[in-house]
């Protein structure tokens, strides 16, 4: 009884509105559908903003299945264009309850099926039939005799664009009822097109970017394999020459004191020139093998005082009675491989000794601090070098002389293992006055 008594008090609230009255209620359910329209896209929005992009099937599909429900319609979808195939496919699709889903049957459509809403596409404006039956019969490739089959009586489609540039659209299918879509939904369609396109671009920007990445991992992997071979490569290639090496020195040395009572100077020139080489062989083969493993070394940093550290490099070198080397005191102390640090400064120290001319021939190693580093030095008062060759004594094999049994890896060794460290060398010098090479180290942080 009191059901059937609000019935008739709605019944008569109803009969006695006005005309005026009425539209303005129309209007306002209009205002209201509007309102909670655009608040599905900001909550569509929002989720497309914050989401693992790692299902983005999921992702798609739920938010044409919110969209499609929203406007009534029965079936929802996305297709790509292929305009160089002049094909269009439906990528994504969802389906009311009993819809028939079509996604397997319309790939690599013509688009000579669809020439009206593709005009409509390249024009940027949405493609709407609000009555597929009223639609001229035009054929069995006509747009009704596509659309009728899959039981549509209203669509509507709104194009993607990328870039400027037509690449697809979405659309939406109404099987059960005629559908009416006004301009403001319309608008809010072209907006969650436009969202659509932006989470498919995110996707494609992390999958190049994953792409890439497992590139640079492959590139890594395949350059430490060729660093190992040519490691091992180095270890081998060294021991087989040296072997042959020594039994050249070994012979040579023998026969020459076997036969020095014999032999006159210029019998002996061509051996002691033998015994040369071989030395020289020698430094190249130990060059190459410690240039090939600066950065494969197994030992341990750790801090390194390097006043006692240079005063063991100068105890493994010969130094002539003319030469003079002073070392500042109170060196840093800086983290790091004590052997690569010891071939810095027996490199440096060592050429500073070879190429000095002079009879009182002085070597100085030294340091001041800067900001963020140590700053080094190793200077002498030798032959000095030609401003040309500043840059390229730090290339493999290049020697400021042929003569002598340098083997030209020394500079080259010391440039990798300062670049190791992240710090610079460069050398200040003028031709019989002398040289100074200074390098950077980092300070410990």
């Amino acid at each position: 009884m009191k059901k059937q008594d609000n019935l008739n008090r709605q019944s008569e609230y109803l009969e006695n509105l006005t005309t005026k009255d009425v539209e303005q209620l129309e209007k306002d359910k209009i205002i209201e559908r509007q309102l909670r329209f655009q608040e599905l896209l900001i909550s569509i929005s929002t989720k497309h903003i914050n989401a693992d992009l790692s299902d983005i099937n999921k992702l798609i599909r739920e938010s044409l299945q919110q969209i499609c429900q929203f406007v009534e319609s029965d079936r929802s979808y996305i297709f790509s264009y292929d305009f160089v195939n002049n094909t269009t496919s439906n990528t994504y699709e969802w389906c009311a309850e009993g819809i028939e889903p079509e996604i397997d049957n319309l790939q690599n459509v013509p688009i000579d099926f669809i020439p009206q809403w593709i005009e409509a596409h390249k024009k940027g404006e949405p493609f709407f039939v609000e009555d597929v039956s009223e639609l001229p019969e035009d054929g069995e490739l006509g747009l009704r005799a596509v659309l009728e089959p899959q039981g549509i009586k209203s669509l509507i489609t709104i194009p993607k664009i990328k870039n400027k540039e037509l690449i697809g659209f979405i659309g939406f299918d109404s099987v059960h009822k005629i559908n009416k879509y006004n301009d403001h939904e319309k608008e809010i369609l072209f907006v969650f097109a436009n969202m659509l396109v932006n989470v498919l671009q995110r996707k494609e920007q992390e999958e190049r970017i994953k792409e890439q990445e497992e590139k640079k991992e492959e590139l890594l992997q395949f350059l430490s394999r060729q660093n190992e071979e040519l490691n091992e490569y180095a270890h081998v290639v060294s021991h087989d020459l040296k072997a042959p090496l020594i039994n050249i020195s070994t012979l040579t040395s023998w026969f020459m004191d076997d036969n020095k009572d014999v032999l006159d100077e210029n019998a002996m020139a061509p051996l002691h020139q033998v015994m040369f080489n071989v030395e020289k062989m020698n430094f190249l083969i130990k060059g190459i093998l410690d240039y090939s493993t600066i950065d494969k070394l197994e030992t341990e940093d750790k801090h390194i005082d390097f006043n006692p550290m240079i005063e063991e490099v100068l105890q493994t070198l010969h130094i002539p009675d003319h030469i003079k080397i002073t070392v500042q005191d109170n060196l840093p102390s800086l983290y790091g491989n004590a052997w690569r640090f010891k071939q810095v400064f027996q490199n440096l120290i060592q050429n500073a000794i070879n190429y000095n001319d002079k009879e009182n021939g002085v070597v100085e190693v030294g340091y001041s601090e800067q900001e963020d580093c140590h700053q080094f030095f190793v200077k002498d008062n030798g032959v000095g070098i030609k401003s040309d060759y500043f840059e390229r004594i730090f290339k493999v094999f290049t020697k400021l002389e042929s003569t002598g049994s340098s083997s030209g890896i020394g500079l080259s060794i010391v440039k990798k293992i300062i670049t190791l460290y992240k710090g610079t060398i460069r050398v200040e010098s003028q031709e019989g006055v002398g040289s100074t090479f200074y390098f950077t180290l980092l300070k410990n942080r």
